[in-house]
């Protein structure tokens, strides 16, 4: 058993459109390797800053987050799913796509500035949470706007009553 820590550069698109880590920003990564039968087991977890922008206000997200990561990388010769990952002939592991899964999997697919996030106004853009107050007084419906004019329906009106 082998414990790691390194701190690695991010690769490239390592994110999705709302949020991501920086290309080449730190990632620290504290693993266990292990040596088992079929390989060697990667346990351990990978703290990254993430960057990118809230999904209903557009306000930038800078966070810090940590991400679990386990995978068998199996030897060569050994019996395993095609797509399995495998330690190369000269004793080495590619972290890469095991680092990709686990960030990328595990980012949240709305990202919030925060939980109550109020979003912006759907007729003029104004950030709600900046001004919670934002108002454009009484809408109605242009479908319905006709109808206004007709006045208030009576009470004592039978709609049964012919």
């Amino acid at each position: 058993m082998v414990q790691v820590r390194r701190e690695i550069r991010a690769p490239e698109d390592l994110g999705v459109d709302m949020i991501g880590v920086p290309e080449d920003s730190p990632i620290d990564l504290d693993l266990r390797l292990e040596s088992v039968i079929e390989g060697i087991l990667v346990t351990g977890t990978a703290e990254a800053r993430l960057a990118g922008e809230c999904s209903r206000c557009l306000e930038p997200i800078e966070e810090e987050s940590s991400f679990d990561i386990q995978e068998l990388y199996f030897y060569p010769g050994h019996e395993a799913e095609e797509d399995a990952h495998r330690v190369s002939n000269e004793e080495e592991i590619d972290l890469e796509p095991v680092l990709r899964e686990a960030v990328v999997l595990n980012l949240p697919f709305t990202p919030l500035c925060r939980r109550d996030c109020a979003g912006l106004c759907p007729d003029c853009g104004v950030n709600l949470n900046r001004h919670p107050d934002h108002d454009h007084g009484e809408r109605i419906d242009p479908r319905w706007a006709a109808l206004k004019d007709l006045g208030p329906a009576t009470a004592d009106a039978d709609p049964n009553r012919s």
